[in-house]
């Protein structure tokens, strides 16, 4: 039999033995986070609606059920229009109660925690007391310090072109709300290996059809074209399915130059800053203009 729908009841040896069936089924479930520009500050309680659930798609692709103290950081989320996105582009879907369908769910909840609830103390999905999260290998940082900082500027830290020291939790969420408009979705394509210790390949998508603004000011108008970016993950649960490390490797380069290169919309190319080599920024412009660029 699957799994029940609901992750939070599950223990460990409720998912060793289903996981090991049918790995590669057609579509997975993940969204990012709800966009910034549709959260409400004024409506800051209650469970997520339906439609974020993603039930109107006939599917439940994320269940996270808040405490009643819980007061949502930015206003409670709204995954309407991530969940299209994820939805209409996803590229694999796996069977109820399978080891994919079950590491989804857990990341899909751990999502809408660390992003929307700033109180770690009223985080569920996640052991606080151990919870490391590091990208690349490098040094490992606490729940708190994500709280703190939030997810962008903790996975993208120090890029050629974009800076998370020079952002806010608030103003990374927005870059790239209107960087992707329609939503920059999230969907785990495979897992190799079953708890405690969790390898799973992920995909992060969405039409680049708004505007990035660099770490200099500079905005850069979307070609409308899909991004996509892949990376691996290891996380680390106990036997109550709580996250206790994550470690998450790809280039951060992968995620933020095709957004000033390859993917821009050349006809509105952002203006020379005042004393700027002019030249050299039309020789960039040329040479990040082929069609026949991909974005990976």
């Amino acid at each position: 039999k699957g799994l029940a729908l609901r992750v939070a009841g599950l223990k460990l040896v409720d998912v060793i033995k289903p996981s090991l069936r049918r790995r590669r089924d057609p579509l997975c479930q993940k969204n990012r986070m709800a966009l910034a520009h549709e959260l409400n500050p004024a409506i800051n309680r209650g469970d997520l609606s339906e439609e974020s659930a993603g039930l109107t798609y006939g599917e439940l692709i994320r269940d996270y059920k808040p405490g009643p103290d819980v007061i949502w950081r930015f206003g409670k989320p709204n995954y309407a229009r991530v969940n299209k996105m994820y939805f209409q582009n996803r590229t694999m879907a796996h069977q109820e109660g399978s080891l994919e369908a079950v590491v989804s769910k857990i990341v899909k909840n751990w999502e809408v925690e660390s992003h929307h609830i700033a109180d770690i103390h009223q985080w569920k999905t996640m052991d606080i007391t151990k919870f490391k999260a590091a990208v690349n290998g490098g040094c490992p940082c606490n729940a708190q310090y994500m709280a703190d900082v939030g997810p962008y500027n903790l996975l993208l830290g120090e890029t050629k072109d974009y800076s998370g020291s020079g952002h806010t939790f608030a103003t990374s969420n927005q870059v790239f709300s209107s960087t992707f408009p329609d939503g920059f979705a999230f969907e785990c394509l495979e897992v190799f290996s079953g708890p405690p210790n969790v390898l799973f390949k992920w995909r992060h998508f969405g039409n680049y059809s708004g505007t990035f603004t660099d770490k200099a000011g500079k905005k850069y108008k979307g070609n409308g074209e899909m991004f996509n970016l892949i990376g691996m993950c290891m996380a680390k649960v106990n036997e109550e399915l709580k996250i206790e490390s994550l470690d998450i490797y790809y280039n951060p380069e992968d995620m933020i130059k095709p957004l000033t290169t390859s993917m821009v919309d050349w006809g509105n190319r952002p203006m020379a800053e005042e004393g700027e080599d002019k030249e050299a920024n039309s020789l960039a412009a040329c040479s990040a203009n082929g069609q026949g660029c991909s974005v990976m």
